[in-house]
This record gives structure tokens, sequence and C-alpha cells, in this order.
């Protein structure tokens, strides 16, 4: 993989304010992904595209990554960054808000990864449980945002996302058919594998 092209449109991502997955939350994931053997992976959240392509790199010859964003400007510069590093015969990128999209799937996905807006986790949850195939693993990013979850003090503005991302743990936590871990990774990263 092309990696300097790949650390040029990091950076800019980083530079310009928009969130990409951090570094060792990536190592982690990457480090799951490598042991199995992708033909699926849909992606909650494209943002310019630095995680769909270092994702790609995992799938099987003929596997493919679905990724869904709703900012316009975000998927054009997804585009040219998927585009630059020649990956878009693997990826796809569903445009418009997640909430209208999900349920339309109706593929299985053997990796989901959750890195949209905070405050729809629980619903994401439930329709990343619909589309995960049987064994398959569901990452949920920034999960503790920025410390918030698991302190007491809450400012009005992130009421709602820490409510949402408590449920998100509790959910995942409890469901029968899951096996969670939250890793103090980065912002936080639940990782829950189907039993």
């Amino acid at each position: 993989m092309k990696q300097l092209e790949l650390e040029k449109i990091k950076q800019k991502a980083i530079e310009e304010h928009i969130p990409i997955i951090m570094d060792d939350t990536l190592a982690v994931i990457e480090k799951i992904l490598v042991e199995k053997k992708l033909e699926k992976i849909l992606e909650i959240g494209t943002a310019v595209g630095y995680s769909a392509i270092k994702f790609s790199q995992f799938l099987a010859e003929t596997g493919k990554l679905d990724t869904i964003e709703r900012d316009v400007a975000c998927i054009q510069e997804a585009k040219k960054n998927i585009k630059k590093m020649e990956v878009e015969d693997k990826i796809n990128i569903y445009q418009g808000d997640a909430t209208e999209i999900l349920p339309m799937l109706k593929e299985k996905y053997d990796i989901i990864f959750i890195d949209a807006a905070k405050g729809k986790y629980p619903f994401f949850l439930k329709e990343a449980l619909r589309l995960i195939n049987p064994k398959g693993i569901i990452f949920a990013d920034n999960i503790l945002y920025k410390g918030y979850v698991l302190g007491d003090y809450n400012k009005h503005k992130q009421r709602t996302a820490v409510r949402s991302l408590r449920e998100y743990i509790k959910e995942v936590s409890q469901n029968p058919n899951l096996e969670t871990q939250i890793l103090e990774v980065g912002d936080g990263l639940a990782v829950s594998r189907l039993k």
C-alpha cells in the first residue's frame, strides 16, 4: 500500500480537524482483522475514507467494503482518496443518513465498524446485530467519548451523546449473544464478538 500517500491523507484530515481513527485504535483493530478472511465489511461513518482504505487491506481477493456517509464534502474527499489509493473496486460509498440507509441493507457482514453520530449508537447497534454474520465482530469507536462516559459530570451539550453511549455499552455487555470488551485505547473502543 502507498504508505506515503496514506500518511498525507491522514495529515490533511488532522489539519482540517476531520475526526479519523486514532493510531492506537487502528492498531488494535488491525490485529484482529489480520486473523480473519474478510468478505464483507460495513463502516458507518466514512469521513475522508482513511479507515475504509486501511480496512480494505484485510479483505479477501473478492471482498468488498460498504461505507455510509452523509456529509457531501467528506464523500467527495473520500472518493478522491480512495481513487488515489487504487482501492475504488473494493470500496462502495452509500451517500445519505445511516439511520435511513441501514434498514435498507440486506447483506451480511463479517465486520461492522461504527464511527458516526454518537447519539445514534443504540440504533446503529440494533441494525448491526441484524446485519452481522455469525462469528462476526462489531467495533464501536469513541465509546468512552473523552472520558465523559465513565465520569459523573457532563456538559449539557454532551448529555445526549453520553446517554446513548452508556446505553450502547449496557446493551452490548448484557447481550447473551455477544462477548464484549471495552478497551481504553484512543477514545475508547468496544469490541463485540458474536458467540
